[in-house]
């Protein structure tokens, strides 16, 4: 059978005919369109003697080399350059508003645009004019790239309206201006004097000490500052005054108590005004004593009386320091110091010397230079000595009898010596008897009374059943008496009958 005809395959010319109308209208394309026509019938016969590809494998075959000659003969043309895109300017700039206001500046402040874009920020251009015209006027010659411009060289009184305007390569922004016209003036703030702590109360200072002190201020425009002391002007010989736009300094070179006063500062700002007073007190050290006393002298003792110092050096008396020295070596010892009244006893003199004393001031500064002396000499009169022996009392140690220990009863066996006691005190000593049966025991041998400081005992020799009682102990002396009782029972011994035969 003859063979079958090979399929015709579409040449790569015809895909790029279908794609040229895409591609920009330009003269390379054209004749890459050309190129590929004439390929075609090359493309489009077989060889010989090679089988006829099935039409299963035919768009496999044909697509496999069509991609070479894609790369190969078609090109994409280069891409021109992206255009920057058109500079834009920037938003109107945010809460433009005033910072600060005198008589021959204002400053104002601002916030940066909400949206800047991509032509970026260059700075910004301040401009105002008077309210009521259109002559705008450039507060600086260059942009400024802060958010805050002074406008210097104004003139008091005028009513200007300021705006802010962002420049870039956009050109310039919509203006932010101020809400309302600003008046060049000065902005009044009410005057007050802040006294420092140390000096809302007495100021102390000692004559000769270098006086500096810093009053501060608050108060807008720069207050005008004057002082008094004690309601006149002051002496600018001794007090100089240095004024600031903060605080007043109150300056004496070297303190004399004439500089002592209440000192009254005043601040004033239009008709506002504030006061301020302070009291400075310049002391040193007192004067002696008017005068000093020698009141009396006796025994060991001397009696002083004085009066205060005419010159208390500007301050309170503080206490006063008493002094005595011996005449024969005339050396000032310390007696009492810190002492406040006014009368002192000076004790523990020694008997046959001569005595001196003085007086001394003192008050916060120190003690005072100098001192008041006794005109009159205290002498300690030598005395002669009796020795008198002190007279005691005789102590009565006389007391009544009295037992401390009493006797006890007792059970005693028949034949066997068995002895009582007790224990007395008493002064004088008492005498001592013993009773049995209330009967007076006397000097009867078969009893033995023995009484050692105290103690009594009472010996029964080999007592019989008949020698059961009750025995007494009786004490007695001046005082008085006293007695103690016991009862003795006698006990016989029971032999038993076995035992009685035995003996037998």
């Amino acid at each position: 059978m003859p063979g079958k005809p090979a399929p015709i395959k579409k040449s790569p010319s015809k895909k790029a005919a279908v794609k040229a109308p895409e591609a920009p209208p330009e003269p390379p394309p054209v004749s890459v369109e050309a190129a590929p026509v004439e390929a075609a019938p090359t493309e489009a016969a077989p060889a010989e003697g090679e089988a006829a590809p099935s039409e299963g494998t035919s768009n496999t075959e044909g697509s496999a080399p069509a991609a070479p000659a894609e790369v190969a003969v078609v090109e994409e043309p280069p891409k021109a350059p992206t255009p920057p895109p058109p500079a834009v300017p920037t938003s109107t700039p945010l809460d433009v508003s005033v910072e600060d206001v005198n008589d021959s500046s204002l400053t104002i402040t601002w916030k940066p645009p909400e949206i800047i874009g991509d032509s970026g920020l260059d700075g910004y251009a301040v401009e105002y004019c008077k309210d009521g015209t259109s002559d705008w006027v450039a507060a600086q010659e260059e942009l400024t790239p802060a958010n805050r411009c002074c406008i210097t060289k104004l003139t008091a009184g005028d009513l200007l309206l300021v705006r802010v305007v962002a420049v870039n390569a956009g050109g310039r922004s919509e203006p932010g201006t101020l809400a309302q016209p600003v008046p060049i003036r000065e902005v009044v703030d009410r005057p007050r004097i802040r006294m420092p702590r140390a000096l809302r109360s007495r100021c102390v200072k000692q004559v000769g000490e270098q006086i500096n002190l810093v009053v501060p201020f608050l108060g807008k425009p720069a207050p005008v500052v004057s002082w008094l002391k004690d309601g006149q002007p002051l002496d600018t010989k001794r007090v100089n005054i240095r004024n600031s736009d903060k605080d007043s300094i109150l300056f004496i070179r070297t303190g004399q108590r004439e500089d002592s006063g209440v000192y009254e500062m005043t601040v004033k700002v239009d008709s506002f005004e504030d006061k301020a007073s302070l009291t400075l007190q310049i002391v040193e050290l007192p004067g002696p004593p008017s005068s000093v006393k020698l009141v009396d002298v006796w025994g060991f003792n001397a009696a002083l009386e004085w009066t205060p110092p005419k010159d208390n050096g500007n301050t309170e008396i503080t206490g006063y320091t008493i002094q005595k020295a011996d005449r024969k070596t005339g050396e000032w010892f310390t007696v009492l110091e810190n002492y406040h009244r006014l009368t002192a006893t000076i004790s523990d003199l020694i008997m046959g010397n001569s005595y001196c004393f003085r007086v001394f001031v003192q008050n916060r500064v120190g003690m005072s230079e100098s001192s008041a002396v006794t005109k009159e000499v205290a002498t300690i009169q030598k005395t002669g000595i009796v020795y008198k022996p002190p007279e005691y009392q005789e102590h009565n140690f006389s007391e009544a009898p009295r037992f401390t220990t009493p006797l006890s009863d007792r059970a005693a066996t028949v034949g066997y010596t068995t002895k009582l006691l007790c224990s007395v005190r008493g002064c004088p000593k008492p005498k001592i008897e013993w009773l049995k049966n209330q009967m007076i025991i006397g000097d009867d041998p078969k009893f033995r009374q023995i009484s050692n400081q105290g103690i009594c005992s009472l010996e029964i020799r080999k007592p019989c059943s008949f020698d059961g009682g009750v025995y007494t102990c009786r004490a007695k002396n001046a005082e008085g008496e006293a007695a103690v009782s016991c009862k003795l029972e006698v006990k016989q011994i029971i032999v038993p009958e076995s035992d009685k035969h035995k003996g037998k």
